[in-house]
């Protein structure tokens, strides 16, 4: 934390306008990283009112639109496949090799006068669901960027696993070359350490989505005469090991398991709210969790559930803010809920989840998405909504901590890499 900087989050740096690019996981519908770019255009702007910003993602044309900023492909669209093998062989060789060339050298020139390269989290540098293809363009761009004279920096990065040994070099080599890491949370520091990764000098500093803009959160909604609201976060989750492609097994489970305990909670007379963190995916599981809940002829609209679509931030956020506990899978379920003061219960897929649930306290709080245990859970959600107007407290008062340590972040990294 840099301490002799504190409470100079209204910093403005006074100088010719810097131009700024931001690489991430963006434009593709998963809400928690458009979250994250949201939190950082906010802040960038706040802190350098006339940066001019750009975005490398893979849906540039959606960011585009949405933010009215220039946007460029991570990497183009590959041809089409080829069958035969020996014409794969040859168009990679003839075509692959001459093409990799041109994409590099628009690699450089899209940052040839950029100043600095923000690398965002956005499940980027781990290998749950994502391959070494991508770790090497992270690392392209991280090169492309050192050639260009461009400050790069790794901005509240989750890290790890990584299971596969030619992305952990890839990794490792993008994360060698930056000007400044920074970590949200111990696990991804601490993993970098055991893979070989000198992490001695950087830091751990909180997810960025808590530097979200507090003037656009809804406010706070105060308890409800009725019966409580409960927000059930899904998932289209997939074995994290990915031992089969095609294996949907615990996919299945983690439908059943949900699916009894949203049972339970409509026997008890609660209200249950869905939610969904990526509008690509998710709608799959609120669509087998209603097969699964009209199999003992529970009537879905009839069942007491809220089923609202959601296709935007601002749309998670205030159906977030309109429950009173969440139990939640997807990581920035998890985190939007906290950072709003919502207990809750996590059905964790990965370290990432576990790591935060640890850092605001509620450790206890956690089932493993592949082995839900039922009963257990349901003490868990009783002990969770007993503790709950104590727990909104405690979880504000965290919020605000990580703000506060954000504003610092902001602060160091533009006063000291745009002087």
């Amino acid at each position: 934390m840099h301490a002799s900087i504190r409470g100079l989050a209204d910093l403005r740096i006074e100088t010719t306008p810097r131009k700024i690019a931001l690489f991430g996981y963006f434009g593709e519908g998963n809400l928690g990283n458009e979250c994250t770019l949201q939190a950082l255009l906010y802040n960038i702007r706040k802190y350098l009112p006339d940066a001019r910003i750009s975005c490398i993602c893979p849906g540039p044309e959606e960011t585009r639109s949405a933010y009215k900023i220039s946007a460029s492909a991570i990497r183009e669209m590959p041809p089409s496949p080829i069958n035969n093998h020996f014409l794969r062989i040859a168009r990679r060789v003839f075509v692959g090799i001459p093409m990799e060339l041109i994409r590099w050298l628009k690699a450089i020139a899209t940052l040839r006068d950029v100043d600095m390269l923000i690398m965002t989290g956005t499940g980027m540098l781990g290998d749950f669901g994502i391959g070494p293809g991508l770790h090497y363009e992270i690392l392209k761009w991280v090169l492309s960027a050192k050639l260009c004279r461009c400050k790069v920096i790794f901005l509240s990065v989750g890290v790890g696993p990584i299971r596969r040994a030619l992305s952990r070099r890839l990794v490792k080599g993008a994360l060698s070359c930056a000007d400044y890491r920074s970590y949200r949370d111990r696990f991804s520091r601490d993993y970098l350490k055991h893979i070989g990764f000198d992490e001695t000098n950087d830091k751990v500093y909180p997810d960025l989505a808590f530097s979200f803009p507090t003037d656009q959160l809804p406010q706070s909604v105060g308890k409800r005469r009725n019966n409580a609201i409960i927000g059930i976060g899904l998932m289209t989750y997939f074995n994290r090991r990915n031992i089969r492609d095609n294996d949907e097994t615990a996919y299945h489970n983690y439908i059943a398991g949900i699916g009894t305990f949203v049972r339970w909670l409509l026997e008890k007379k609660y209200t249950v709210r869905l939610l969904i963190g990526d509008v690509s995916y998710d709608h799959r599981a609120v669509r087998d969790l209603k097969e699964f809940i009209e199999k003992d002829g529970i009537t879905y609209e009839d069942a007491g559930i809220i089923d609202e679509p959601a296709a935007s931030v601002m749309d998670v956020l205030s159906q977030l803010n309109a429950t009173d506990l969440v139990v939640a899978s997807r990581f920035h379920n998890v985190l939007l809920a906290l950072m709003l003061g919502k207990p809750v219960l996590a059905i964790s897929y990965h370290e990432k989840v576990d790591a935060l649930m640890a850092d605001v306290g509620l450790d206890g709080f956690r089932q493993d998405i592949e082995s839900i245990d039922l009963e257990t859970m349901i003490r868990q959600f009783e002990t969770l909504e007993e503790r709950s107007p104590h727990l909104n407290q405690q979880l504000n008062s965290k919020a605000e901590s990580c703000r506060i340590a954000l504003d610092d972040q902001y602060t160091y990294i533009f006063s000291t890499y745009l002087k």
